[in-house]
């Protein structure tokens, strides 16, 4: 039985929509106990689908997931299994069955109902360029971004990024540490296209134990100290001062809702 605390996975070769839809509409019938359904698309390898397993394994999980691919399939299947996590296959069981009634195989090409038109382009290149420009992994990906997303550790830049990418936004989040100086880049364009992430720090506090405890980490690591995570937070909030970007707090809030307030801050709804 799902708790309080209970997380879904929803897992695809592609881009992971249909399984996130019967996912929500079957969450729904439990009155909001699900707390939360993380979406992980285009998994093309097995450490992708190793790490995602290790995660599950630290919560009251299920993973929900449209896997074509025969090789990837089997090992998602295998490792939930060997780690006691209960699955669920959405489209396994009709490609199975059309095969029975048509004696026919399936193609097992990934996505293969996504027409092939601009739109589609323009929003894999929106998610290549959130994968590219991720992390600060490249400050020169800020000038070319249509949005920048800053924040400490922990604070959902990553799993937001993709989710605007979704939406055809090429973005790049930056992390925020005391000892790092931020890439000059942020100074230089306009603050409208950047926007700031902070949470509570007991809220941090808990998510990063959560994080150190996933990777078999001691809970008194400098990462999850109290005193380090105010510490952070002063310094991010100095840095989105300066730039006069807007802060959204996403202590209680699904990536979908922040999402959605970055959405009409950029249409100039707010």
């Amino acid at each position: 039985m799902l708790d309080e605390k209970s997380i879904i996975y929803i897992v695809s070769d592609s881009i992971g929509e249909t399984a996130e839809q019967v996912a929500r509409a079957a969450a729904a019938q439990y009155g909001g106990i699900v707390s939360e359904i993380r979406r992980i698309p285009y998994v093309s390898e097995k450490q992708t689908i190793k790490e995602i397993i290790n995660e599950a394994k630290a919560h009251n999980s299920i993973i929900v997931y449209t896997m074509v691919i025969p090789e990837l399939k089997e090992y998602l299947e295998n490792e939930a299994k060997d780690q006691g996590i209960i699955y669920v296959d959405i489209m396994g069981p009709v490609i199975d069955a059309i095969s029975h009634i048509t004696k026919a195989k399936p193609i097992y090409t990934p996505g293969i109902i996504r027409q092939l038109d601009e739109e589609y382009f323009k929003k894999v290149e929106a998610i290549e360029f959130a994968v590219k420009y991720d992390d600060g992994k490249d400050p020169r990906g800020i000038k070319k971004a249509d949005v920048i997303i800053l924040g400490v550790s922990r604070t959902s830049k990553t799993p937001l990024s993709m989710y605007l990418a979704n939406k055809n936004l090429k973005v790049a989040n930056i992390p925020l540490v005391p000892e790092v100086e931020p890439p000059k880049e942020i100074f230089d364009i306009s603050s409208k296209k950047i926007f700031g992430l902070t949470s509570s720090p007991n809220k941090l506090n808990a998510i990063r134990q959560e994080r150190l405890k996933a990777l078999g980490l001691s809970f008194e690591a400098n990462y999850a100290n109290m005193d380090r995570i105010l510490q952070e937070l002063d310094y991010s909030e100095k840095i989105m001062k300066r730039i006069g970007c807007p802060v959204i707090d996403v202590t209680h809030k699904a990536i979908e809702e922040t999402a959605s307030i970055i959405l009409r801050i950029m249409k100039g709804e707010n």
